[in-house]
């Protein structure tokens, strides 16, 4: 797997498959979630809606991805995962974090999605540390095992995320 750090848009990368950071209602927000949104258009909405609840007002539990197709996005899908709040570290942050990066990979490999692009997950309103979530993030790409991807990109807002994914990542 080759591993990029792009500083820039992630809605615009002509890509298999983007990941939004999203909330658990998967019906938009603020940040990537509401940027990818704005990109992909009313039709995202329409879908993410159609989702099924798994509790009121839940599509997405923490932890956990989903997948819908990127509409107006260069992207073929937008897998949808919620990050954790972070409350510390001691509330389970990291592990729910890393089942994000595990679960999006492993719906990018069960849809073939050779290319997939990452937003730092939990890293905006969340406030999970940077350094952390790099960590946690490069970790599991590193570690994932499975057929697919061949490519990701770490999409970045933010030059101090870029510059700790590229220290990681030598």
């Amino acid at each position: 797997m080759r591993i990029d750090v792009l500083e820039g848009d992630i809605t615009a990368l002509a890509v298999d498959a983007i990941v939004n950071a999203a909330n658990e209602s998967l019906l938009g927000g603020g940040g990537v979630d509401g940027a990818i949104h704005r990109a992909a258009g009313p039709e995202l909405l329409a879908e993410c809606r159609a989702l099924p609840e798994v509790r009121p007002g839940v599509r997405c539990p923490t932890g956990e991805a989903r997948i819908t197709g990127g509409h107006r996005l260069p992207a073929r899908f937008v897998i949808h995962t919620v990050g954790p709040v972070w409350h510390g570290g001691d509330a389970g942050e990291p592990e729910l974090l890393a089942a994000c990066y595990a679960n999006a990979l492993r719906l990018a490999a069960e849809h073939e999605a050779a290319s997939i692009a990452f937003p730092a997950i939990s890293c905006g309103v969340f406030g999970y540390p940077h350094a952390a979530a790099a960590a946690v993030a490069v970790g599991q790409l590193r570690g994932w095992n499975g057929r697919q991807p061949e490519r990701v990109v770490l999409a970045c807002r933010d030059a101090g995320i870029a510059g700790e994914y590229r220290r990681l990542l030598g």
